[in-house]
C-alpha cells in the first residue's frame, strides 16, 4: 500500500468522483515545490499516491476539479483544490479525503 491515499466523493451526485488528476507535492524548506506524483482516481473515486513513506515535512495535494465538472457540463467556482498537510510521522499511513461539489469542498484527516 502507498503510503498516502485520497477518496473523493461528489456531495452533488452522491456518488464518487472518479478519474480526477491529482498531485503530490513537497514544499521544499527554501520556498517553492517539489512534485512527487499524480494520478487519477479510480471508479471509487480512490487513488494511492507516492512512495511508500514520506518524509517529515508540508505537503500539498492539489485535484483538477475544473476539468472534473466540465467534462460534466456543471460550472465550478474551484478549478483546483489544493489542501496542504503536514506529515510529522514517516511510518504512518495517510488518508486525505475530498467530499466536493461545484461551490464547496471539505476535507479532514482520515484513517
Amino acid at each position: 500500500m502507498t503510503h498516502l491515499t485520497t477518496h473523493i466523493l461528489d456531495a452533488s451526485t452522491g456518488t464518487p468522483a472518479q478519474n480526477i488528476v491529482v498531485s503530490l507535492a513537497r514544499h521544499l524548506p527554501g520556498g517553492g515545490t517539489e512534485g512527487i506524483a499524480q494520478g487519477f482516481t479510480d471508479a471509487d473515486g480512490r487513488l494511492g499516491l507516492g512512495p511508500d513513506e514520506l518524509e517529515p515535512g508540508v505537503y500539498a495535494l492539489t485535484f483538477g476539479t475544473g476539468a472534473y465538472f466540465a467534462d460534466r457540463g456543471v460550472p465550478t467556482f474551484y478549478p483546483l483544490v489544493t489542501v496542504t498537510f503536514t506529515v510529522e510521522d514517516a511510518a504512518r499511513h495517510l488518508h486525505v479525503p475530498l467530499l466536493l461539489s461545484p461551490f464547496a469542498y471539505s476535507t479532514y484527516r482520515g484513517s
